[in-house]
């Protein structure tokens, strides 16, 4: 049995979780829930957006589930993503892109994964006035070796695993000599321990570009923190949008997976909400826990459901009037 610490999260997040929930539990997979509170709502509950209690759970578990959090822009709290991320140094955002046959998209046949550095780069949030007035801010980006090592043997080490040809480094060395120079250089080096996966490297503009003329030249991509926040939007939109992407944060000893869409509060307690991005994290979650059975079973059920467009919400299929917790139920009832 695995104890996994269980978010609800804010807006949609309850309905899409308690979807996904149902699809897991019914995939045969031994996983004991134990819920916790964060973002707004536990903001308005206890005056603080991340409880002791939650980190508590999470320290004993190693492993959470999270829907989407509401985070203030501009002020206020910083994102718990962010703080997440920090406190169990979950270093590597693994955000897989894939095109679904059921999913009308100008582009076909996209399988592209974004390796993204999770701890560093200019999110550490070193940033500061340097007028009385707040009239100019300066923010500091921190790159180091060991950091960019182990995000760059993560990705080529996926690569190994999930029988994939071909990582390419994103980058912008060419103008920040020094933290992307450092960073590039250290793909280099990595990748010259990896023969038998071919290595490219992009700088990120150029990257951006050639993702959307011609996306099938990417397989494994890996880069830093804000370049790969930004690339992991751009190849959602390829497949179809956000509510069709997982995310994983993997760290030495702990592990968080979640939906990377927003809270959406305008349309939170509708029942329209797509639980797919979700569930699909669950599916990746499951193979982190070594039931590797039960996520394919689930994995497989999402792909019938979703391809066949039926009962599927209103965003993969304007016709349909199915709703969150009916797709839901249609996942669970095309389980094997």
């Amino acid at each position: 049995m695995h104890n996994v610490t269980l978010i609800k999260g804010d807006g949609i997040g309850p309905s899409i979780m308690d979807a996904a929930v149902a699809v897991i539990n019914a995939s045969g997979a031994k996983i004991n829930w134990l819920e916790a509170e964060a973002g707004m709502s536990a903001y308005e509950k206890n005056g603080t957006p991340l409880p002791d209690a939650t980190m508590q759970s999470i320290d004993e578990t190693r492993v959470a589930f999270k829907g989407p959090l509401t985070t203030m822009v501009g002020e206020g709290f910083r994102s718990i993503n962010v703080e997440l991320r920090k406190k169990y140094d979950l270093y590597a955002n693994v955000r897989p892109a894939k095109s679904w046959p059921g999913v009308k998209t100008r582009y076909e046949d996209v399988d592209i994964v974004v390796v993204r550095e999770n701890t560093q780069g200019l999110y550490v949030g070193l940033e500061h006035y340097l007028t009385p007035q707040k009239d100019i801010a300066e923010s500091l980006a921190v790159v180091t070796k060991d950091s960019s090592e182990r995000i760059v043997e993560y990705a080529f080490k996926y690569a190994l695993d999930n029988d994939r040809q071909k990582v390419t480094v994103c980058h912008k060395a060419n103008i920040l000599k020094f933290t992307q120079g450092l960073f590039l250089n250290t793909a280099r080096e990595v990748a010259k321990k990896y023969p038998q996966i071919e290595f490219d490297e992009k700088i990120i503009d150029a990257a951006c570009m050639h993702m959307v003329m011609k996306p099938e030249q990417f397989d494994v991509v890996v880069t830093t923190n804000m370049f790969g926040d930004i690339l992991s939007d751009l190849t959602a939109g390829l497949v179809g949008g956000l509510g069709l992407i997982p995310g994983a944060n993997i760290g030495i000893d702990a592990a968080l997976f979640e939906a990377v869409h927003g809270s959406a509060p305008d349309i939170a307690g509708k029942n329209i909400a797509n639980p797919t991005a979700v569930m699909m994290a669950g599916v990746m979650m499951l193979t982190h826990l070594g039931e590797h059975d039960a996520g394919m079973r689930m994995l497989h059920a999402i792909e019938k459901v979703v391809n066949e467009g039926k009962y599927v919400t209103p965003d993969l299929n304007p016709n349909s009037t199915c709703g969150t917790r009916e797709m839901g139920q249609a996942i669970v009832d095309a389980m094997e």
